[in-house]
């Protein structure tokens, strides 16, 4: 029953995905790649397309969380192509829901290798990504899940920002982590909330810079500190690192504003 086989181990790898996402080394994500293409020998595109989409999607997931723990861009580039491959049966007319799935996949594949290049590109396309998925993924059928894509469409537009003169990406990306906070609650979701909330503050951090806003910049280190006390406190450490690494610049603006 090679099409059950070609099944468990897609199931196999979400699971070792769930758990890798958890730990800082990278065995268990290679592990799970490993198994979504054996399953792929079977799931054929031809024979399954739509389980064959899946995978693939699967696949891509995997191989954006290791593209951002290694150096280099290889396996963001893989991962985009196989998110890619996803869309060519995950389709808007035929799954929509799915279709947006795979598109903010796409967007935080693409959003990473935007952080890795010079240029805007890839971090242009990432924006656009997540503002297909907004066309499906809306607030009213499935709010988690729209709350989840602003907050990419926020850290992509927060990355265009910085690299971009003048103030309106940064204040786009505020918006849209804003949209996020309205589902993304501290009550029903708290790690999420908090991530939201510190990614907010970070935007505010770099838009306080820009018009020399010392409260506004007061307001972006409380948020970030808060992520990062939230994080540290609740396990999640590589968040925690990531809020951590962005609290001595909030820091020093602070210090640098309230003395101008």
């Amino acid at each position: 029953m090679p099409l059950e086989w070609a099944g468990g181990q897609n199931n196999l790898g979400i699971v070792l995905v769930d758990l890798g996402s958890r730990e800082s080394g990278t065995a268990k994500l290679e592990e799970a790649v490993a198994l979504y293409r054996e399953a792929l020998k079977e799931q054929t595109r031809e024979r399954v397309p739509l389980e064959w989409a899946r995978t693939q999607n699967n696949l891509g997931i995997a191989l954006e969380r290791l593209g951002r723990r290694e150096s280099g861009t290889a396996k963001l580039e893989e991962a985009v192509a196989a998110f890619r491959e996803a869309l060519k049966e995950r389709t808007r007319e035929r799954v929509p829901l799915e279709w947006a799935m795979t598109q903010n996949n796409l967007g935080n594949a693409l959003r990473g290798l935007g952080e890795r290049e010079s240029g805007t590109a890839k971090l242009e396309e990432a924006v656009a990504a997540f503002r297909e998925a907004l066309k499906e993924r809306t607030r009213e059928r499935v709010p988690l899940e729209w709350a989840t894509t602003q907050n990419g469409l926020g850290l992509a537009l927060c990355d265009l920002g910085k690299r971009e003169s003048g103030t309106a990406k940064l204040e786009e990306a505020i918006t849209s982590f804003g949209e996020a906070l309205k589902e993304r609650t501290r009550e029903r979701v708290p790690l999420d909330w908090v991530g939201s909330l510190g990614n907010e503050g970070i935007a505010l951090m770099y838009l306080a810079d820009r018009r020399r806003d010392a409260s506004m910049a007061e307001t972006a280190l409380v948020q970030i500190n808060t992520a990062f006390e939230t994080m540290r406190d609740g396990g999640n450490a590589l968040s925690a690192a990531y809020y951590g690494r962005q609290l001595p610049r909030a820091r020093a603006l602070v210090a640098r504003l309230r003395g101008q």
